[in-house]
């Protein structure tokens, strides 16, 4: 067995025009995913509609997300987490410009090969 060790918060990329993706472990049938934002959010009239359950925590920053169906963003802050079934039609509506945004995402039932 090989020991996976690290932490969430540190190193922080040093890019921050982009989105920052990292994939953490990955076993059959399960990911888990750092994702370190710095204001970014999702393109207008763009939604994230996956065929995989996805669990997501927010560990550092502010985020909100909207649901399809849903008139209001939700305000995440560091501790806050959401479960997101399959076909759950969501987007990022907002992150924190002024600093640093760190989720932790954990993709249940994601297809082989990643993302739909």
């Amino acid at each position: 067995m090989t020991l996976s060790c690290g932490n969430l918060t540190h190193p922080l990329p040093l890019e921050q025009s982009v989105e920052f993706f990292e994939t953490l472990l990955t076993r059959p049938g399960v990911r888990i995913e750092r994702i370190i934002s710095y204001g970014q959010a999702t393109p207008a009239g763009e939604w994230y509609d996956q065929s995989w359950d996805e669990w997501v925590m927010l560990v550092a920053g502010a985020a909100c997300l909207l649901l399809a169906g849903e008139e209001q963003p939700r305000s995440l802050q560091p501790g806050d987490y959401l479960l997101l079934p399959a076909g759950c039609r969501h987007r990022v509506a907002w992150t924190d410009p002024a600093r640093e945004t760190v989720w932790l995402a954990v993709h249940i039932g994601e297809p082989a090969g990643g993302h739909d």
